[in-house]
Parts: structure tokens; sequence; C-alpha cells
């Protein structure tokens, strides 16, 4: 008699060799923080209720994970690989508990070959924790609901007001569940554990309202113009425009979700008999309402293209249960889109063992790809290089994004507070943190770093500059781009740019 398959097993000899490679890729000496990644380490330096535009998890991970493993690039994103290790465990849980081990493991497996968890297990980011925690409470409240179980309510409160600490959009929990309560015709009975669930998350606000309350609420005006809906004059509405931003979110959602993986979507769609039961129901309607709620935002303000993806990680169990029901044929195509959506990324993060990063198309590709993550490190050891040869013991160091502040920060030894002069860019956190004012009429050295810029312009008057060069920075032999680097000597005037935007 034929042993069934062992998919618990082959789910960790999967997801842990996974991890494995995002370690490797992690350790890659050309590959710098990303950039949004240092500013939220900065932050971990910096600890507070919560900060301009996110809550205050992913610096409270940072602080944790950095205290045991160092300020290093693996004590960062330590966390996104744990927590991508989380996201497929959950899904994994979920679809067993749902369906069956086989479907269990096929969706995990489906998870782990979305883009969407790629960015999220890879590069620590608010939506590592985000996602983690989205799933985990729609695990413990499907529990509680037809189980009806008043202690998976209650984890599924928590795991919801952790998620709120880090990211707003965690709220859409209340109305997915609400309306699937409704729809489903079950409210009745679930209504005492659905209010100390919520009465529960509602613990998740604490930070952001304590914050806000003490910073003139800047987050919510923050989030308004994002949305569209306040930081500057108002102006015709510009249907092209609108169309336009519509169809990138459109495009930008199927990349989320693996190109390989669309056939199996479209099939999936084409047989709407799967639609009708409470199960599919459950696992589709965070998913649509997540997409569609964005959708509609992006006919007014441009979506980046990771704000929706948080919730579409349950559609992984869907595809996977459709699949097992389907024929040698599809779980063919299956098999295929998952090896290539899982095949493509491990070529571009491990470092070079074959020769195909040697062949031009996926040299450009992979240049491409890093460009944000590459430089810093090694810009940071010629600032450092520099201070000792002209004699400057102790100096700040300065830019016009808060991307090269905080990348110099990280990489700079002992780490120093580094600051940004706003030359035209909206309000960040900096914005709130003691600047450059404080070095106005003082004997002190500045050094100005810019990808961008050659001076600081007349934002920042100084009485010397004392040394100026280029520094090119490149990514395996290829030229990659080219750093301004300035040191002045007493800075006389600061007139930064005050944004009215948020």
């Amino acid at each position: 008699m034929q042993k069934p398959p062992k998919y618990t097993l082959y789910f960790w000899l999967v997801t842990i060799a996974l991890g494995i490679a995002k370690v490797l890729f992690t350790l890659r000496p050309e590959i710098d923080l990303f950039t949004e990644e240092a500013q939220y380490w900065l932050w971990s330096q910096n600890m507070a209720w919560h900060y301009y535009s996110k809550p205050p998890l992913v610096a409270v991970l940072n602080y944790v994970s950095t205290a045991i493993l160092g300020n290093t690039e693996l004590g960062v994103r330590i966390n996104a690989i744990l927590l991508g290790v989380g996201m497929s465990y959950v899904i994994f849980l979920l679809g067993r508990h749902l369906y069956s081990l086989k479907v269990g493991f096929w969706a995990a497996m489906i998870l782990q070959a979305m883009p969407m968890w790629w960015m999220a297990s890879t590069f620590h980011m608010t939506d590592s924790s985000l996602s983690f925690f989205w799933i985990l409470a729609v695990y413990f409240a499907y529990r509680g609901i037809h189980e009806r179980n008043l202690s998976c309510w209650i984890w599924a409160g928590l795991a919801t007001a952790i998620g709120l600490m880090a990211k707003m959009v965690m709220i859409l929990m209340f109305p997915f569940l609400f309306i699937f309560l409704v729809y489903s015709k079950i409210w009745k009975g679930q209504e005492r554990h659905f209010l100390i669930y919520f009465l529960i998350s509602l613990i998740g606000f604490a930070p952001m309202l304590i914050w806000n309350w003490q910073n003139d609420f800047y987050t919510f005006k923050h989030l308004a113009a994002l949305s569209g809906g306040g930081g500057g004059e108002a102006s015709a509405y510009d249907f092209g425009k609108a169309i336009k931003q519509f169809l990138e979110y459109l495009g930008g959602q199927l990349a989320m979700v693996s190109v390989f993986l669309l056939p199996l979507f479209i099939g999936f769609l084409l047989r709407p008999k799967f639609f009708g039961n409470q199960k599919s129901i459950y696992l589709l309607l965070a998913p649509v309402l997540s997409w569609a709620g964005f959708a509609v935002l992006s006919f007014f303000t441009s979506i980046e293209v990771n704000w929706p993806v948080f919730a579409y990680s349950t559609l992984a169990i869907l595809l996977a249960d459709w699949v097992c029901r389907q024929s040698l044929a599809w779980q063919k195509v299956r098999n295929w889109g998952i090896g290539l959506s899982i095949g493509l990324p491990l070529l571009f993060i491990l470092p070079d063992l074959t020769f195909l990063k040697s062949i031009t198309p996926i040299k450009k590709v992979e240049k491409s790809a890093f460009r944000r993550m590459t430089g810093y490190e090694p810009l940071a050891k010629r600032l450092h290089s520099l201070q000792d040869s002209l004699n400057v013991k102790e100096a700040f160091v300065f830019s016009e994004t808060y991307h090269m502040a905080s990348e110099l920060s990280f990489y700079l030894p002992d780490h120093p507070q580094t600051y940004m002069l706003n030359m035209g860019a909206r309000k960040n956190q900096f914005d709130l943190w003691p600047g450059l004012e404080q070095f106005v009429g003082k004997q002190a050295v500045g050094i100005f770093v810019s990808w961008n810029f050659d001076s600081p312009g007349e934002f920042a008057s100084f009485a010397e500059l004392m040394y100026e060069e280029e520094m090119p920075v490149t990514f395996r032999e290829g030229s990659l781009r080219v750093a301004k680097i300035q040191v002045w000597r007493e800075l006389q005037q600061f007139k930064p740019y005050l944004p009215d935007t948020f």
C-alpha cells in the first residue's frame, strides 16, 4: 500500500530552504538595506509611541532584533524572514483546517510563489508584520465563528490589535468580518463574540491616538493627503489621468500575484460554483474588499502597488482547493507556475552561482532591481575616510532625502543621527526631529551627500566649502550612479523648504 505524501514535512523543507535563501541574500556584501528598511531602522533608534506616517510595530521589532543580532542587515531582515515563515504556516493551517492537509500544503506553496509574499518576507517593511497579523486574525476569527469559541475570538482581537500597530489599514478587518457574518446569516448568536473581539482590537489604536494628540494629528493629515483628500490646492478632475492610474493599479496587482499563476486565477474565475459556499465567501471577501477599495481610490490618487496586497493571502487557499479538484493537466500548470514564480526570484537574490547572471538581459534586470539597495555602505566608508584625511573628528551628515540620511546613519560607524535638509519634499519623520537649526552659528562641520543635487543651494549657507568630490558607485563591476559629497564648515543660515503637503 502506497504511503500518503508527507505534506507537513514537505512544507517545512520548502519553507526553511526559502528562508535560508533569504539569509544568503541578506549576507551578500554588495546588497545594502532597502531605503525604507533603513528609515524604519532609524525609527528604532528614536523610539516613540507612533511615527509620522506609520504605527510603532516596525520600529519595536527592529529594536528587539538588532539588540540581539546587532545593527546589521540580518538584524533588520530577520524580522521579515520569520514573519514570512509565519504567514506561510498560518495559510498552511487554515487550508488544512478548511479542506485538507494536501490543500494546506499547496496553498502555502502558491502563497510562497506570489511576489507579494516575497516582498513582505524578504524586506522588513510595515507590510511584513501587517500581512502576518492579518492572516493570523483571519485564521482565529474563522475558528471563532464556526466553533463558537470565545478564546479564538479573543486571539483574533489580539492579532488585530497588533496588526493595527503595524499599519492602520488593518482596520479593514472590522467591515470584512461584519459583512461576512451578516451575509452568511449567522450574525445572531455571534454578536456578543464580535463585540468582545472589537473591544480588544481597539487596544491597537492607543499608540496612534496618544502620539497624534501630542503632534497635531499629523498621521491623519498624511493619510488624507495620500488618499487625495488634502495637502494642496484643489484642481479640476483629470479623467484621463484617473484611467491611467487605475490601469497602472490593475497591472501592479496582477504582477503581485504572479503572471505565472494567472492561468490558475482565470480557470478558477470561470468556474463560479465554488463561490457559493461559505468557506469560499470567507476566503474571497477580504481580497475583494481590499482590491475594490483601492481600485476606487486609484481614480483619485496614485496607489502604491503594495497597499492592497496584505489581504490577498487567502486567495492561495482558494486556488489550491480548486486545483486539487481538477485534472492532471491543471495540476501541471500549477506546478510550473509555482516553480517559475519561486525559481526566478531565487535566481536574482542568491549569489552568482551559475553563468545565468552573466547574461546581459538578466544582468540589467538585477541591476535595475537592486538599484536602491546598492552603494550606501561604500559611501559611508568614504565619508569616514574623508573625516580622517581632513582631520574632522566630529561632523553632522545630511542629505536632501530621508532615504540617503537613513542609509548613512545605518552604515556609518557608531550609527550617528543624520539629518535631512528639505529642498522640496513633503513632510516626513525628519521634520519632527531636531534638525540642522541646532548647528547654525556653531563651528561645526557638515557633510552633504546626494544622488540628485550638487550642493545644498539656497537652503543652507555655510562659511566655507572645505572639500568636494563625486563618488561613482558600481554594482557587479557595472556603473550605477554618482554621489556628490561636500564638506562644509560653519552653518550660517538655514532656510529649508517648508512643505504644505503631508
